[in-house]
């Protein structure tokens, strides 16, 4: 590479390595040799090195000093920050082109040009280049011995720059396909927002004004609200929040009446169902940003087409196009296996509650995931994402164990008020006891803990983890979402194993795989969870299957939780229902013992497993049995 032709380059983009690369890059270029060629006369390198050193900073993205190596740096300044703004380019490479050629102006007698090409890498476009030159010429007599400076002028941005114009990219964006149900109803599509501001100039009663953005309940700061406002152009407009068409309907009155609020309306993708598993998109890119909505982010939005332009700065007007790619083509929707009725009706279970949690159904026969509901509605995907000690559900895998093994139903195991392990007590939720007389089933169906760990010389260090695998739990599963699939680790100690026979210790799984496991029971064996079956070519296999004993015996004694059990909540349910309770202790932020409350089951005359989780608080059959319980009546 000759002396001349050396690039400088640097990605627009937000993040500490790009930042990083970018100073790097111009450190390198800093160091290197004058770009003009051999044999050059002293004003030729004077005239390179004044066009490399403002070419660099430009590249590098601190257009404030590159303005500065101008003669007209407000100028300048304004142009330069113009096209960065209105192109968002994602790199810029700025490579000399060849030796400074002489270009006489009044002005300046010694003037010369020195040629560049300029590559932007712009979104929906690539790369598009084109040739230029930097004016240069000699410093004024009071310059200080700053260098040769930049005439500065339009065209060395462009060659087709006049004075007023800039450029802009423009983009051609289809409408974003629609997050479909099973049965072609919309999760996600078009909607009604409102774009919510504070216009300070007109602001009399901020309390007032606050207050109606509280009565939102959307998660605003009004405090640092307060300060932004404070700190904001009087004529300009602070932006609050977007809220949904019903939000901004229940509150309508309030905020009008406040002065200085102001409410825009838009059509915006949002949501309708299945908040958190959706997703959102990114306001400012209408990209996918979480969720389903970011996972199939191309399939979604389509092909967008781009084209560089030169615009009138005043009017925004186009001029003349430049460059442009192929025309934009529409998104293809995205169909999930979401029942809108059972969704509806867990959504509504959940929100009566008041509380964190999630429910989730799965039909038995195929996997496939009826309904995904989280609270709140437009935070973290706990349903398929959460990783939560399952408590006395992982019983199902455990009594599975001990079945497979050759217990029985009858089988006498006894129900101690406590069991001490290597000094740990473990005891019955309440401290209950049922007598040494008590029977696997009739310990399951009261959920006793010390039956279970009185027996620890019946399990080795592997076998819940190795019977899990019969549930799917713990395997990698390709739902078609980004799922937690379940955690039985092989134990390392009698201790660990006691607390994992109860669904603790390092045991995890989220409310998909509580469900799974009670579909399994339903089905006879595990079919793994489907939610988008396009996208799902191999679903896992359980390496091995259940024998038909134990299949027979879980149902059973599932049955026999709902009719003489802790899942008594269920029992005036339609559909024959089954069930299992869990109680999960755990630590909480604050340092206290709390549990999480589960309830996992599913219709013996119907095609529906479900779980239903309640973080940090209650019990299984007092807290979640009833939730369960709303959930199904309202099928």
């Amino acid at each position: 590479m000759t002396p001349h032709a050396r690039k400088r380059r640097t990605a627009y983009a937000a993040g500490g390595l790009a930042l990083v690369a970018a100073l790097l890059a111009v450190a390198v270029l800093v160091l290197r040799p004058g770009g003009a060629a051999d044999g050059a006369t002293a004003d030729e390198r004077a005239a390179t090195a004044g066009a490399e050193r403002f070419l660099d900073a430009w590249a590098a993205g601190e257009l404030p000093r590159a303005a500065r190596f101008t003669d007209d740096p407000e100028a300048a300044l304004s142009l330069l920050t113009s096209v960065r703004d209105n192109t968002r380019p994602e790199a810029l490479d700025l490579e000399l082109a060849g030796p400074p050629v002489p270009a006489p102006s009044d002005a300046h007698r010694d003037a010369f040009a020195v040629p560049f090409t300029a590559t932007f890498t712009l979104p929906g476009l690539g790369a598009w280049s084109y040739p230029s030159t930097v004016p240069v010429h000699p410093p004024a007599d009071d310059a200080g011995g700053a260098g040769w400076q930049v005439a500065w002028e339009p065209a060395l941005v462009h060659p087709e720059l006049a004075a007023g114009q800039t450029l802009v990219l423009t983009t051609d964006r289809p409408e974003r396909a629609p997050i479909l149900a099973a049965d072609g109803q919309e999760l996600a599509g078009p909607a009604t927002v409102w774009d919510l501001g504070v216009r300070p100039a007109d602001l009399t009663e901020p309390a007032a004004a606050w207050a109606a953005i509280d009565a939102l309940d959307v998660g605003v700061d009004t405090e640092a609200l307060a300060d932004r406002v404070a700190a904001a152009e009087p004529d300009g407009v602070v932006s609050v929040v977007t809220v949904r068409d019903a939000v901004f309907r229940d509150h309508e009155a309030e905020l009008r009446a406040v002065a200085g609020l102001e409410a825009v309306s838009a059509t915006r993708t949002v949501a309708h169902a299945a908040r958190s598993l959706v997703g959102a998109l990114d306001p400012d890119t209408g990209a996918g940003a979480s969720g389903l909505q970011e996972r199939y982010d191309a399939q979604l939005s389509g092909a967008v087409g781009a084209a560089v332009v030169i615009a009138d700065r005043a009017s925004g007007a186009a001029v003349a196009t430049l460059d442009e790619g192929p025309a934009g083509a529409p998104g293809s929707p995205l169909l999930t296996t979401i029942d809108p009725e059972v969704q509806r009706a867990a959504e509504d279970a959940l929100a009566a509650t008041g509380r964190e949690g999630s429910i989730v159904a799965i039909q038995p026969s195929t996997g496939h995931v009826l309904a995904a509901a989280d609270a709140p509605a437009d935070g973290f995907n706990r349903s398929l994402q959460g990783r939560l000690a399952p408590g006395s559900t992982f019983k199902i895998v455990t009594t599975a164990a001990l079945l497979e093994a050759g217990a029985t139903p009858d089988e006498v195991l006894g129900c101690p008020r406590t069991v001490t392990v290597n000094g740990q007590s473990f005891e019955n939720q309440d401290e209950f006891e049922l007598g040494p007389d008590t029977t696997l089933r009739e310990t399951f169906t009261a959920s006793c803990n010390t039956a279970y760990i009185d027996h620890l010389d019946r399990f080795a260090h592997d076998t819940l983890s190795t019977t899990a695998q019969a549930f799917g739990v713990g395997a990698e599963w390709t739902v078609g979402a980004a799922t937690f699939d379940g955690a039985v680790p092989v134990t390392a100690d009698a201790n660990q194993l006691a607390a994992s026979l109860i669904g603790q210790a390092e045991v995890q799984a989220s409310p998909l795989v509580v469900a799974s496991m009670a579909a399994t029971v339903a089905e006879g064996g595990f079919r793994q969870p489907v939610l988008v079956p396009d996208a799902v070519e191999t679903p896992h296999q359980a390496p091995a299957a259940l024998q038909p004993a134990t299949v027979e015996a879980l149902r059973a004694m599932m049955r026999a939780t709902v009719t003489d059990g802790s899942a008594a909540a269920l029992a005036g349910v339609p559909g024959e229902p089954h069930g299992k309770t869990g109680t999960a202790e755990f630590e909480n932020a604050a340092g206290e013992l709390s549990t999480h409350a589960w309830l996992t089951g599913y219709l013996g005359a119907g095609d529906l497993a479900f779980a239903v989780a309640l973080e940090d608080g209650g019990s299984g059959g007092s807290d979640a049995g009833p939730v369960a319980a709303d959930f199904l009546n309202s099928l």
